[in-house]
Order: C-alpha cells, then structure tokens, then sequence
C-alpha cells in the first residue's frame, strides 16, 4: 500500500513538473521586412538569441511588408516583437497619417537600434540629381501606405512635388529594386539602413546615383517632421557612387505590446544587448545596434519591463 501511494505520489510529481514547464514556455513571433531588407536578417539573429539564452523561450522571425504592416500585425496579437520605423510608430500611437482614427494606444517601446537612411536611388541615365529632378519620372515610392511611401511624400512636399508631378509607381522594396534594374521605373525611395543589399545588387549591373537631397530642403523636413535627422552616407558605400551624399534618416525599433510580461520582456532586452555582437554577424548595421543608443529617437512610452533593464543596466 504504501509502495502504491509512494508510486503515485511520485506521478503526480512529475506531472506537476511537467505542467510548470510547460506553462514557462514563451513562444516569441518577431515580425520583420522583405527578405532584401535589413530588418529580415537581424530579426533572424534575435530569435536565435532569444531561443539560445532563455530558457523556455521558443523565438521566430517571419518576412513582412515591415512598418505599417507590423503595427497591424501587433494591433491583431498576431506577433509579439515587431520592427519598426519611429515615425511610423508615432503616427501609429497617436492616429495620424495611415492611421488616422486608427491610434493603436497599446504598443510599447522596447528599443532604438540605429539610423534607417532615406534613399533616393535614380539610374544615372535618367539624369536626377536633385529631388527637384523627379517631375515627369517614373518614380518608385514605396507600396502603397508604408513607411517608405510616407517618407517619399514627405522628402518631395519639402521640395515642392506632389504626386501629380510624377509618374507614381506603388512598389514593395523588393518590386521597386527589380523595376530599377530592368529599367521600368527612373527612381525609387528606399528606407534602410545602408548598405542595403538590394541596392548593392542594382549597383552591380547598372550605373546609378545616390541622390543628394539640399539643405533647404532637410531643413524643411526636420522642421515640420522633427523625428528626422540629417545623414551622410560616405562615398564607395554603392559601386559607382564615390562622393558623400547628404540626405535623412529617421530610427529604425523595435515595439512590443503592452500586454507582454514584464519580468519576460527584461530578460529579452537583457540577452539581447548583452549577447549583440551576434547582430553585427547578421549584417553590418548590427553593430549599432548598442545599450548606449537603445533609447535614442524613442517615440513611444517603454514597455516597463524594457524601462527597469535599462535603470538596472546603467
């Protein structure tokens, strides 16, 4: 008898162990940007870290339409972890642009990682030079309602284009640098950090420019948008494009959503920083990614548990 009781004694045991570790299980979606883009690969190295240094965590990166389809995708409790632009993510927040009557009050901040570069990439034959350039070409301006189509509109307002001085094309990332490179389209806006390897790969067959964009016109852009900064992007960073080029960038981050645990959400940030250097093996803009610059251009509020990592973290 007591044999039996000590037997099912022990089951129970090995039940209520088994249950505790399942319910620590932490399944962890990270929603990223087109494959060609920089957010995909470092996405990429975050699961692994995550899934590596936390216990019970099981990490994945998936490829997305990037900024404002991860808000949504966030606003759906499809992801838990999404990349983003932080003027998206300030239009997200507070209703405007794409999301006017649309504010997602629920996401957080967990981290900036570095400067996302607006660019403004012609094929030399088209002869553009300036923004100014752009009237009657056919311009690439990102898909329709994402990040990059609102920094198009807003780098050419600052100029003094609109749409109807265009031939607008609505393209992807990816759609936009194949157009180039088959001729279909003059320019294309790209928001990334640089090099961007779909830009590297039009370089490799076809003559293009890195189009400056002129101090009036930055100093417009940051007037009325003060979530820009101005960037310089060094010359021989694309085949063929030797000088500096001055144009603006805005923070790529990563937001979370409020209802993520705490005490799960500063380990993340804890094994992220403290393990970064996996970041800059996954691509060159990794190595900006620090503890240092985590809060810079931050334009939501921090999750709480992202907030007490970086007080402890000082």
């Amino acid at each position: 008898m007591k044999k039996t009781v000590f037997l099912i004694a022990m089951l129970l045991a090995l039940v209520l162990v088994f249950t505790g570790c399942k319910a620590k299980q932490n399944f962890i979606t990270i929603a990223t940007g087109g494959t060609a883009g920089t957010y995909f690969p470092l996405g990429g190295a975050m699961a692994e870290i995550w899934q590596s240094e936390i216990p019970g965590m099981n990490a994945s990166a998936q490829s997305t339409g990037a900024s404002v389809a991860n808000v949504n995708l966030l606003k759906d409790n499809k992801v838990d972890v999404i990349f983003v632009q932080n003027d998206i993510a300030y239009y997200a927040v507070n209703g405007l642009e794409m999301f006017k009557d649309n504010a997602f009050a629920d996401m957080r901040g967990f981290a900036t990682l570095y400067q996302e570069t607006c660019q403004l990439i012609a094929l030399t034959s088209a002869g553009i030079n300036s923004v100014e350039d752009l009237r009657g070409k056919r311009v690439a301006v990102g898909a329709a309602g994402s990040g990059v189509e609102a920094n198009a509109r807003q780098i050419m307002e600052a100029a003094g284009i609109t749409y109807n001085d265009i031939k607008v094309q609505y393209l992807s990332f990816a759609e936009a640098a194949n157009n180039l490179k088959d001729g279909n389209v003059d320019a294309a806006f790209l928001t990334a950090g640089y090099p961007t390897s779909a830009v590297q790969d039009i370089a490799a067959t076809k003559d293009i420019t890195l189009v400056n964009i002129s101090p009036a016109i930055i100093s417009s852009l940051i007037q009325k948008y003060p979530f820009y900064t101005q960037q310089t992007v060094p010359g021989n960073t694309y085949k063929g494009v030797t000088g500096n080029v001055q144009t603006v960038a805005v923070k790529a981050m990563l937001a979370i959503s409020a209802k993520l645990d705490t005490g799960v959400v500063e380990t993340m940030a804890k094994e992220l920083f403290e393990n970064n250097s996996r970041l800059s093996a996954a691509h060159s803009q990794g190595a900006n990614i620090t503890l240092a610059n985590a809060q810079d251009g931050m334009s939501l509020t921090l999750h709480p548990g992202a907030e007490r990592y970086y007080r402890s973290a000082k």
